[in-house]
């Protein structure tokens, strides 16, 4: 099920919207700290045991995106949406009937595989079709819609918080959010399937040569040896992991820090934060990438890893004095965190091309599934040991923070290291010309 091809006038600006019908439901993702506390009490679960199916859903979001890049490239957007669509949705649905039952591992299965696969799958649905149409401005144009999977939270956590409140937070009011979420987000995602295009032909763009808009043409294969991607890759892993780590846990974080004082959170509150991270880190994918297209890729990751280990230091230290302290450090933390994800693409492009960029992004995702894995692992194990032996609030979370500053100063190193690829892993631009004509004829 390719993309038909866009009739003549067109406009690239009906693009993004198709791209943030998908984005803004899979990002739903970030707000599954709203179910940690009911899961928790519900199912009788530790804090490690409910991240689970988060930290599957991630990293089945990099492997499927790593493994099924080449067949977004092959098949087009629309057969990419179609499948993220079927598989999220189903994920829920498995869910809510783990729920129901009792099954955590039901839980595990549907949401964090399955529907890992549909986040995998349509994140990087329409990042290669987005740089094609917007070879001008690759950093706005896949910020406007990876900000959607950033958003995506700030819909789902005060509606998921709703339903539990209406539809009750045990296993049966759980189980009842989960099947309305899988049937709402198939509704909304068909949107995307039906309205996106691929471009005919490459864009021209007034006083911009050609080339230095399509970047050097380096095939995935070939892209995966270079240092240049492992690189990135360190730089995507230490800058998810120390976003990740507070989002997963925002909600009970937020709590455990200001518990048994006049500040004390309440779980609405709590909510509010979560949707506060998320608007964070949506702005942060269009505000920090599109500012990418102006100071360059490199630069723009010194602010995102240097400042950000400020931030963490900040609220290691002072955190638990100024709850305002708090809320607009873990807020600039959270829009370094998506600026990161919206950014890599064009710095992808910036040195590898636009051919096969996609295929290359889905293989630079794996760094998000060990990122998914080792975030949420840290904050939790070190919070429920730090638990068990007695300590409260922010004593819980110290250690953890510091971790993520050496983290961040590690992907600082990295990001150092980024220099530009070597001519002889170029390809010849005839065949990256002939390979896009194959691939841009209508169905």
């Amino acid at each position: 099920m390719s993309a038909p091809v866009a009739p003549p006038g067109w406009s690239r600006w009906l693009v993004p919207p198709a791209a943030l019908s998908v984005h803004l439901a899979i990002g739903q993702a970030y707000a599954w700290s709203v179910f940690k506390p009911p899961l928790e009490a519900a199912l009788n679960l530790s804090g490690t045991e409910s991240a689970l199916p988060f930290q599957l859903a991630i990293v089945m979001l990099g492997l499927s995106a790593a493994f099924g890049g080449t067949l977004v490239e092959r098949n087009g957007p629309r057969w990419a949406m179609t499948v993220a669509l079927v598989c999220f949705s189903s994920g829920f649905l498995i869910a809510a009937l783990g729920a129901e039952t009792k099954q955590f591992w039901l839980i595990v299965l549907g949401y964090g595989f399955v529907g890992g696969i549909g986040l995998g799958i349509g994140y990087i649905s329409p990042v290669s079709t987005l740089i094609k149409w917007f070879p001008d401005r690759p950093g706005m144009a896949t910020g406007i819609a990876i900000m959607g999977f950033g958003g995506g939270a700030l819909i789902a956590s005060p509606w998921s918080a709703q339903m539990l409140a209406s539809f009750g937070s045990d296993h049966s009011g759980i189980a009842l959010a989960f099947l309305v979420h899988g049937l709402v987000y198939a509704a909304f995602m068909t949107l995307g399937v039906l309205l996106v295009r691929v471009p005919r032909t490459a864009k021209p763009v007034a006083n911009a040569p050609a080339a230095a808009l399509r970047g050097v043409p380096v095939s995935a294969n070939t892209a995966v040896r270079t240092p240049q991607f492992w690189c990135l890759w360190v730089v995507l892993c230490m800058n998810v992991t120390a976003g990740i780590g507070i989002l997963e846990k925002a909600a009970p974080m937020i709590t455990d820090f200001f518990a048994g004082t006049s500040d004390a959170v309440s779980a609405s509150a709590a909510a509010g934060f979560v949707a506060l991270l998320s608007a964070a880190n949506m702005a942060g994918r269009i505000g920090w990438s599109s500012t990418s297209d102006l100071v360059g890729r490199k630069n723009i990751y010194r602010l995102y890893l240097g400042v950000g280990a400020v931030m963490y230091l900040l609220i290691s230290q002072f955190g638990d004095s100024s709850k305002p302290l708090f809320v607009c450090c873990a807020l600039v933390i959270l829009s370094f965190y998506g600026g990161g994800f919206a950014t890599v693409p064009a710095y992808l492009k910036d040195l590898f091309g636009t051919y096969q960029v996609g295929a290359i992004h889905g293989r630079l995702l794996t760094a998000w599934s060990l990122a998914g894995v080792l975030g949420p692992l840290i904050v939790n194990r070190i919070a429920d040991h730090q638990k068990a032996d007695g300590k409260t609030g922010s004593s819980l979370y110290g250690l953890s923070f510091m971790i993520m500053i050496g983290l961040l100063v590690v992907g600082f190193v990295a990001n150092e290291l980024v220099r530009p690829v070597h001519p002889r892993h170029h390809l010849p631009v005839a065949k990256e010309a002939a390979e896009d004509g194959r691939r841009e004829q209508p169905a």
